[in-house]
Formats: C-alpha cells, structure tokens, sequence
C-alpha cells in the first residue's frame, strides 16, 4: 500500500511511519517544517512533500497515488477560531482525497462521552465535528477513537506523570473519580498499521482502548506503583472549575496551561469504550492489549534501563514507540537534571583517556577529596557501598566494573566512559565523560565534555537535586579543569620521555 502520513512531526505521526515501513507499505509525509524530520532514522525511506495542510495544491500534490491517509492533524491549543481552522482543513482534506481516488482516511479521533454535542468540550467538539466530515466524504473513513493514549510525549500521559511524581500528597478536584480507558501507544499504533488492510469500503468508527477501565487518581496510583514511588495521597475537593484546574496543572507541571486546558475540559467526562467490535476487523495483539501499569513501564522503561544516549543524547537511534522522539514538545518525557561542562584539552586524545579511565579508587576524582569522602561516608551510613570497593585495576576499566559508588555501564575508548550511581538517592545519577576531535589537518582540537545526569524519584528527588546544585559548580567545575591539567601534564611529560631523534648524515 502506498500510505500517506500527515502531522509527521507530532506524537502519533513520528511513531507511526517507522511502523508502516516495518510492515511492508510505502509511505509518503506532508511536512510544514520538513526540516525537523532530518534526524529520523526513517528519512531516506520515506518521500517528503513540504508543504501546509491548508495549501490544496500541497495537500493534492501530497494525496496523488495515494492509497490510505493517515489524518493525524489536531491543534491541542484551543486559540481564537481554531475550530473553524479545523473545519476548514478537514474539508480541504477531504476534497483533495476525492480528487485523488485515495482509497481510505484514517482518522485518530477522541472517544467521547454519551452527552449532547452541546455539552462536549471545545476540544472534544472539534474532534466530532472532524469526524462527521470525513464519514459524510465521498471518501471511506476509518476513524479510531482512543481516550487517553500512554506513552511518552503524549499530553495526557505527561500530564499524569508530573502531577505523581512531584505531589506526594494533593487535594484535587471530583473529576479525578471520572472512569476511563487508557491505552498504551504501541496498541493505537498496532490498529493504525492495521487499518490500511481493512475491506474496501469500510466507513465507520471504532472505539479502542486497553483491558483496564479506571478513573484518574487510580491511574495516579497506578503510576506511582510502576515508578517505584510511595501510594499517591489523593484529597477529593467538590468542587474545581475546568480553569481553576488547568492554572493548576500548569503550575505544578511544564505542561503549558494552553494545553492543559482542553485537556481538564475533556477529563471531566467519562471516555469509555461503548463495545469492542473492532475485534471482528482487527483482532487483538497477539501478546494482548497491554494493562495500564505495564504500558507506563514500558514508557518509563528508557529511564529504568538507563539508556540515556537513545532518550536524552542521540535520540536519533531507533526505539519503542513509547520511548521520547526529537520532535516531542520539551514538556515531554519525564524531568531530566544536567550539569554539563566542556573544555580545549591541549592534549590527545589517548592522554586525555588515559586520565578518564585512571579516575575513582586512589585517584580519587581530580576535585575535593574531603568533598567525595563526605559523600562516601554518609552513602555508607544511609546503607549503601560508599567509596569502599575502589577498582578493580589501577589503570584499566571494563563494561560492569564496580568503581566506589558506580559502575561503569559504557566504555567507548578514547571517546566516552559512563558511569552510573549506585550510591543512596532519591533517583538515577550518571556521570558521563566524553572526549571529540574538532577540526582537521595538522592541528586538530581536542575537546573534553563532562555530564552529570540527574533523574529524580518524586518530590524529594528534585529537592535533591536543588539542594546539591550549590555544590555542582565547585566539585564538577574544578573536576573539568584538573582532568584538563592532568591530561596536558601527561602530554608533556610523555613528550619528554621520547628519545631524541637520530641526526641525518646528509652526505648518504
């Protein structure tokens, strides 16, 4: 099948080409900034259109050839007139798939509640009124109504995230008891894949939604069991206005107040599955629908393993549909602390390693050594290791290694060394030093950059991190400049340690 996927660049739409592709069908993007699609491992496979879904000659250039088109556009920051705008590109849409002969839309629309349109949120309005006019179209529609979708990046999961981990204890409004039915990322986009082999013809809707029905602070709950976090304490208030609860949520989360709104509009109804019958089209995953629970692992999962570099540094390199992508807002993915500093290293490279892999045990850490044994000494008196395991060689480090209070999960030689902290904290720390070449020829720069990479566990998570901010600048700043100093003192001495060259007789 030759597929269409419109809003490529946002949550759903980055995470499903790559799907598309792994099942066989070709696949086309229409992208207003195709430029925020050049880091995707995908992007070599798939044929870019530029373009603005409320340009016809974009949106006809874009559907021409096309079987199925994936319509994945939906403004979640309710401005002025944004419902006409909604309107007026899905008619757009429309028209163009007519005149095209595309074969199917698929839409990923919102499960809504069993009140009169007038009562529906202006989000959730938008949503219906998308969805008449593409199941009115002389285009069949396929539309798949999901409620809250759980991965990382999606608004609604983010927005359950922050509240848990960072309230402990919270007084919240009586929508927190609204049933719904959350479903894990991985299953929406099972059902998209699956929807471009559906019978010809086929227009009508479907409810989809994961094995557990629950109400909001049940999924608090459940999210702080997955996370490893002590029981929520969940004050139900009577009363709570829409508004007063988005100033709220915005307050105590980055999840910006212009989306939080329509999001708290819509939570306040129930978003249930009517029934199930998708099944006759489309059976269940194999494995089953994920639970709930397991669907949050699954997007915490990058953090709990530790794969930094696919989360946070090279987020480039492929991953679960749960784990963040480049093109999530800022908001997304979870709060990540980072102390980070770089330096000129007068030195190679191999001087430079041989300073990172000799640090820890008697070495010690090129700054306060007071400072460390402190922090040695209370992990000991919490119950941790503390600094006593020291190394297993003077010199030479490997993958697993303990060494003081971490352990070295990677090592990359003469480019990087990761460490990561098994000393007593409320959260995941690494330590992460990593050596670059900048610039060719007869004099090449040798760049030293040192991270320190702080995840927090709750409330008291981020209060650590902000307690020992003071201290960063003069244990990590000084550790940058005596590794630095000890590189390029090893350098000199090791040049002077050649022996003299060996005079040329010029008359030979």
């Amino acid at each position: 099948m030759r597929c269409l996927v419109t809003g490529a660049t946002g949550y759903i739409g980055g995470r499903l080409v790559p799907e598309l592709l792994a099942a066989g069908h070709e696949v086309r993007v229409l992208a207003r900034h195709p430029e925020r699609l050049s880091e995707r491992t995908w992007i070599d496979k798939v044929e870019v259109v530029a373009g603005d879904a409320g340009d016809p000659d974009a949106v006809h250039d874009a559907l021409r050839g096309i079987d199925v088109a994936y319509y994945l556009l939906h403004s979640m920051a309710a401005g002025p007139g944004f419902e006409e705008i909604e309107r007026h590109v899905a008619r757009l849409f429309a028209a163009c798939a007519r005149d095209e002969k595309v074969g199917r839309i698929v839409y990923l629309g919102a499960l809504m509640p069993d009140v009169p349109a007038a009562e529906l949120s202006h989000h959730m309005r938008s949503r219906s009124e998308v969805s008449e006019i593409f199941q009115l179209s002389e285009v069949p529609t396929v539309e798949l109504r999901a409620a809250i979708i759980i991965g990382s990046g999606s608004a609604s999961f983010e927005m359950t995230r922050y509240l848990t981990e960072r309230l402990p204890a919270m007084v919240t409004p009586a929508w927190v008891r609204t049933p719904t039915q959350p479903i894990a990322i991985r299953d929406v986009l099972y059902y998209l894949v699956r929807c471009a082999d559906l019978p010809a013809g086929l227009n009508r809707t479907f409810d989809i939604g994961g094995p557990d029905v629950m109400t909001y602070e049940l999924m608090m709950h459940g999210y702080a069991r997955a996370a490893g976090l002590r029981k929520r304490l969940v004050v139900r208030m009577p009363l709570g206005t829409p508004g007063l609860s988005s100033f709220w949520v915005g307050l105590i989360t980055p999840v910006p107040r212009s989306v939080a709104k329509p999001l708290v509009e819509s939570v306040t109804m129930r978003t249930v599955c009517r029934d199930h019958d998708i099944a006759d089209y489309i059976p269940d995953p194999p494995e089953g629908l994920v639970p709930y629970e397991r669907a949050v692992e699954l997007a915490l999962s990058k953090i709990q393993q530790a794969d930094v570099r696919t989360a946070w540094s090279n987020s480039s390199l492929p991953g679960a549909p749960s784990d963040p992508l480049p093109s999530d807002p800022s908001w997304a993915g979870g709060s990540l602390y980072t102390d980070e500093r770089s330096t000129v290293v007068h030195a190679s490279p191999t001087s430079l390693w041989r300073v990172i892999e000799g640090l820890g045990g008697d070495r010690g850490y090129y700054s306060f050594p007071a400072a460390w044994a402190v922090r040695g000494w209370m992990d000991r008196a919490s119950g941790g290791v503390g600094l006593r395991r020291g190394r297993r060689d003077p010199d030479r480090l490997r993958v697993g290694d303990p060494l003081d209070f971490w352990r070295v999960e990677e090592r990359v030689p003469e480019r990087m060394l990761r460490l990561r902290g098994e000393f007593r904290m409320p959260g995941l720390a690494w330590l992460e030093l990593s050596i670059r070449t900048e610039g060719t020829g007869d004099a090449p720069v040798t760049v030293y950059t040192q991270r320190a990479l702080f995840h927090p566990k709750g409330l008291y998570g981020h209060a650590y991190w902000t307690t020992m901010l003071p201290f960063h600048g003069v244990i990590f700043g000084s550790m940058l400049r005596n590794i630095r100093e000890s590189a390029e003192e090893l350098e000199r001495a090791e040049t002077r340690a050649l022996p003299a060259a060996e005079p040329v007789d010029r008359a030979s």
